[in-house]
């Protein structure tokens, strides 16, 4: 059973990355390919995880952790530009 709902949940992650894939050259403005940017980083990390939960080692996690921690500081970096017009002040 665990099997099953762990390929619904992979299958439903990835029709969202393509739908965000979509939203992403179809956004009106630069935030808004952020956001989605951003949910894609979400989407990925949730992959990860679900990809661990089916391979049964936590190695996985630490991996996840660490691509929400790069992921985080990528969109503050480009929230940061669009604000100010330079990353490093």
């Amino acid at each position: 059973m665990l099997s099953y709902a762990l390929f619904f949940c992979l299958g439903c992650i990835a029709l969202s990355l393509i739908l965000n894939l979509v939203r992403l050259f179809t956004a009106p403005t630069l935030p808004d390919r952020i956001l989605t940017l951003d949910t894609m980083a979400v989407n990925a990390i949730a992959l990860i995880v679900l990809y661990g939960i089916w391979a049964g080692t936590g190695l996985y996690l630490e991996i996840a952790v660490i691509f929400a921690l790069t992921g985080f500081v990528g969109t503050v970096a480009y929230c940061k530009y669009l604000l100010r017009g330079s990353i490093i002040e």
